[in-house]
């Protein structure tokens, strides 16, 4: 049965990251952000097949501001939501901030331990709040890429945008040093809209795009060289917008 669980995982992981080469005749990969199981089961419900789980959501949901929750915690309740779809074939890949100080192989034994099909590391240093050395990351994000040996698949967010570096080049410079350390994907978010199409061409592997309310559809942002969307905290602050409407109109019959 081991073996049987090690191939279907070995499996889920090379479709995984084989989708994210499909969005010229597919469309990007579209991953909804789980906060905690029920809205896992819920976006699992509605028809999605791979998940993408948010830091700031889960962080929420176990009563921690974003970057505050101690990995065990957070790698418990990413275990916890890839449980509650797995039966539904169902992947989840983790959004595992700058990967807490472990080292790569702890990082990633304990990710596996999870069932995850892959993971989310940026180049912040949540201790600190700057960005990363980037070949300093680079070397960081090729041991675990060695570590993982295939089994992840390593989306490498590029925070130059979120830190006010502005124009393509200082994403790029990343972006290529990730590439070449084993990336499957690079994340520069919050880069413009227009410059998603520049960074993918010049970086050479797919590119994930946040998608913000007001801002371009998921289907926008395939067009505009997105070839895989998430959205961050965004899902969950828009449930908890509903349930604090709920909770005043609650509080307004009482």
């Amino acid at each position: 049965m081991r073996a049987n669980d090690d191939a279907a995982t070995t499996a889920a992981v090379a479709a995984f990251r084989v989708r994210h080469h499909s969005s010229a005749t597919d469309g990007p990969l579209v991953l909804p952000g789980p906060w905690d199981a029920a809205s896992a089961r819920a976006f699992a419900d509605a028809g999605f097949r791979a998940l993408a789980t948010p830091s700031a959501g889960v962080s929420a949901a176990l009563g921690y501001a974003d970057g505050e929750a101690p990995a065990a915690e957070m790698l418990t309740a990413v275990g916890r939501i890839v449980r509650a779809v797995a039966a539904e074939g169902v992947v989840v890949t983790a959004d595992v901030e700058d990967g807490y100080g472990l080292p790569p192989r702890e990082l990633v034994e304990r990710l596996l331990e999870t069932g995850v099909v892959g993971c989310n590391l940026e180049d912040t240093d949540r201790r600190t709040g700057l960005l990363k050395e980037p070949r300093e990351q680079a070397d960081w994000l090729a041991a675990v890429v060695a570590e993982a040996d295939g089994r992840l698949v390593v989306n490498a967010r590029i925070d130059t945008f979120l830190k006010g570096v502005e124009g393509a080049a200082p994403a790029v410079e990343r972006g290529l040093l990730y590439a070449a350390a084993g990336a499957d994907c690079v994340y520069p978010i919050l880069a413009p809209a227009e410059l998603l199409a520049p960074i993918a061409d010049r970086v050479g592997i797919p590119v994930n795009a946040l998608a913000k309310p007001g801002g371009p559809s998921p289907t926008e942002l395939g067009a505009l060289g997105a070839a895989r969307v998430t959205f961050g905290g965004g899902l969950h602050r828009r449930a908890m917008a509903a349930v604090a409407e709920i909770a005043a109109g609650l509080r307004e019959e009482s």
